[in-house]
Parts: C-alpha cells; sequence; structure tokens
C-alpha cells in the first residue's frame, strides 16, 4: 500500500459503492416482475438445485444462515418456495420453488436479461465478463 492513499482509496469503498450502483440497476428491472435482484438470485440458485439443503444455499450465497432464514421468509411467506423435507426418516429439510415461484423466476429472468444487457452495453461485454470472474475468484479464496 502507498504511504499517500486516502481512505478513498479502500477496496470496500469502491466495490460497496459499486455494488450499490448496480445493485439499483438491477432493481429497476427486476422490480417489474415484483421481486429483489437478491430474491432473483435466491430463486434462480434454489431452481437450479432443488431440495438444496439451508447449510448449502447459505454457503454458496456466502451469507450466514440467520440472513438467508430472513431474507427466505417472503418468499415462503407469499407461496414462491417451500421447504420439504427429504426423506421420512431425515429431519433434513431442502428448499424448492412453487409452481407460483417457478412463473415469478421465469417473468424476473426475462427482467434480469434486460438489466444484464444494460450493464454490458454500460461496461462492455468482455469486461463485465472479466469482472465477474475476477470477483467469483475473490468468493472462492474464503
Amino acid at each position: 500500500m502507498t504511504t499517500n492513499s486516502s481512505p478513498l482509496d479502500c477496496n470496500c469503498f469502491a466495490i460497496r459503492q459499486a455494488a450499490r450502483y448496480i445493485s439499483q440497476l438491477y432493481e429497476r428491472h427486476l422490480s417489474v416482475a415484483g421481486i429483489t435482484p437478491a430474491q432473483f438470485t435466491l430463486m434462480a440458485s434454489i431452481s437450479r438445485k432443488p431440495g438444496i439443503q439451508m447449510a448449502e444455499l447459505s454457503e454458496s450465497m456466502v451469507m450466514d444462515r440467520t440472513t438467508l432464514v430472513r431474507a427466505l421468509k417472503p418468499l415462503q411467506r407469499d407461496g414462491i418456495v417451500e421447504m420439504e423435507q427429504q426423506a421420512p426418516s431425515s429431519r433434513a429439510v431442502g428448499l424448492k420453488l412453487t409452481a407460483a415461484g417457478k412463473a415469478m423466476l421465469a417473468q424476473g429472468h426475462e427482467q434480469w436479461r434486460a438489466a444484464q444487457a444494460e450493464f454490458e452495453a454500460k461496461f462492455g461485454e468482455k469486461r463485465a465478463k472479466a469482472l465477474r470472474k475476477s470477483l467469483f475468484e475473490l468468493t472462492e479464496l474464503g
């Protein structure tokens, strides 16, 4: 680190500022489908792996379990996500999308594509791909 750097040269600040900007862009699009970007990614993760357990979803989303439970509550309340016992002899519970959840995810997917296209038009498709790659590599360091 250079001795003349300021707190505004902070990596955390830069990433959080960019995250807020990008979140606002995706929120604008996904709100048309009635969901938030966080809900969309949760639904997409559950759809990709029906029956996923809380611990695995929490780990893949890099969220603590309490935050995940809080994020899932509205989706469960609204009949979008449901918990299902994995086996009669097991206490393991998996998450899955309901029919309403699958329909909402499909509608959200259209809006997500629009947000993705807008971001890539502003930032550049190659740069966006490189950014995603770098950010995913960063979360693998943990």
